[in-house]
């Protein structure tokens, strides 16, 4: 098969590199990719946001099925688009993809169908945002309703953080937002393969999304996970299988707009039990990382039979490892990236035991060398039996990698380590 994978990030990369491995594929392009993915695959200089140049690369490649990673793509309508000029696509259609693209289509779901989640409002209006905050007070949740590359939440602890954040938000011409009860627990991220009617589960992990030791500082789209997340128990799983996805699923079916693709719920684990905090319509980023390289089967069928919906007896396999990823990121993330500085140490720490370093915001510079090309910039993964195994693999290549504008966190994966050394 002639593969097409959609994006240029970490989550690409390690997608790229499980679906290169299938059996099944002849030739894996990736537009646009980057200086890592440009290892395993070929490169398309091609905006996924541009409809029709992603049709005529279809074309010009002869792509048997496309695998879209990142979100914009899909709340334009991409699988739409190449699905009605005969591309198989995984990843759900325009329609279904409002679970991610609007924070209010989803909580309106999960109101409408009684899945737990965080009391809210929706506002398109500044002073009723205000008048909404002022009522329930802080902490409280101001979220933009749109796509924020996962920077658009805003965790108010005093009430004049919730009415700046609202402020700025409503600062922006049509700006649409949802605000929610504040709900205290540990977060943990769970995913599911959909093909319209059925659900199967994969695997949990937890993310880091403040930028700073200790989950200090602003959020970020993620500063390195780990999978998997042990508090979150089988019987955790097929609670939220039973009293979330499930329910997604045939609420999406009865409002017209079947899902297919993958489920990212971001869970809060509260003292009433999970409760659905987001969902994202693919892979997390860096979650998908650890994923990866947990999983045993060969990917490529079972994003097939997603899209052709037959997943009601399929099973993956995962291996028993934990999986690790540290992110890099560079010197002024989240606000303004320092991009062009030159990475050494690459090929020393990927020769580390046990790790792999998958590339996120890169691109070839003169005489093969690797420049930041982004915001987070590389995901220094490591494997191993336990949690603190593989954290301790993944900063060993870590300080492999040469890049004084570069940092990461130290802490990645603190909270298992911590129950890990109780027990």
């Amino acid at each position: 098969m002639n593969l097409l994978v959609i994006g240029s990030g970490g989550r690409e990369h390690a997608l790229c590199w499980a679906l290169g491995a299938s059996p099944l594929v002849n030739k894996l392009v990736c537009a646009p990719g980057n200086a890592g993915i440009a290892q395993v695959a070929k490169l398309a200089p091609v905006d996924p946001l541009d409809l029709d140049a992603v049709l005529q690369l279809c074309r010009d490649e002869h792509i048997d099925f496309v695998v879209v990673g990142p979100e914009a793509p899909l709340v334009i309508g991409l699988v739409d688009h190449l699905e009605a000029n005969g591309f198989a696509c995984f990843g759900p259609n325009k329609a279904a993809a409002q679970l991610e693209g609007s924070k209010g289509f989803m909580k309106d779901l999960c109101a409408k169908y009684g899945i737990p989640t965080a009391a809210y409002g929706r506002f398109s209006d500044g002073a009723a945002a205000e008048a909404f905050i002022h009522k329930h007070g802080a902490p409280i949740v101001v979220k933009a309703d749109g796509l924020a590359a996962g920077k658009g939440v805003v965790v108010a602890m005093t009430l004049e953080e919730a009415m700046a954040a609202s402020a700025a938000l409503f600062a922006e011409p049509g700006a649409q937002a949802v605000i929610e009860e504040f709900m205290d627990g540990e977060e943990v991220s769970f995913f599911a393969l959909v093909d319209g009617k059925h659900a199967l589960a994969l695997a949990s992990a937890q993310d880091h999304k403040r930028v700073g030791d200790g989950d200090t500082g602003p959020n970020t789209g993620g500063m390195g996970a780990y999978s998997p997340a042990n508090i979150f128990t089988p019987a955790l799983q097929q609670e939220v299988m039973e009293r979330i996805i499930l329910p997604t699923v045939n609420g999406m079916i009865a409002e017209g707009t079947p899902f297919k693709g993958v489920l990212f719920a971001g869970l809060m684990l509260t003292k009433d039990g999970p409760k659905l905090l987001e969902y994202n319509t693919r892979f997390g980023d860096p979650e998908c990382q650890t994923l990866m390289l947990r999983l045993k089967s060969d990917l490529l069928p079972a994003l097939m039979a997603s899209r052709d919906g037959v997943l009601k007896d399929f099973d993956l396999r995962w291996k028993d490892e934990a999986a690790l990823c540290v992110v890099m990121a560079a010197e002024g993330y989240p606000a303004e990236p320092l991009k062009g500085t030159k990475i050494e140490g690459l090929d020393a720490a990927a020769a580390e035991a046990d790790t792999i370093v998958f590339h996120a915001g890169t691109k070839p510079g003169a005489d093969g060398a690797i420049l930041a090309n982004g915001g987070r910039v590389l995901g220094v993964c490591g494997t191993g039996k336990t949690i603190a195994a593989a954290q301790a693999r993944a900063y060993a290549a870590v300080d492999k990698v040469r890049w004084p504008q570069g940092f990461c966190r130290r802490d990645i994966g603190w909270r298992e380590i911590a129950r890990e050394q109780k027990n």
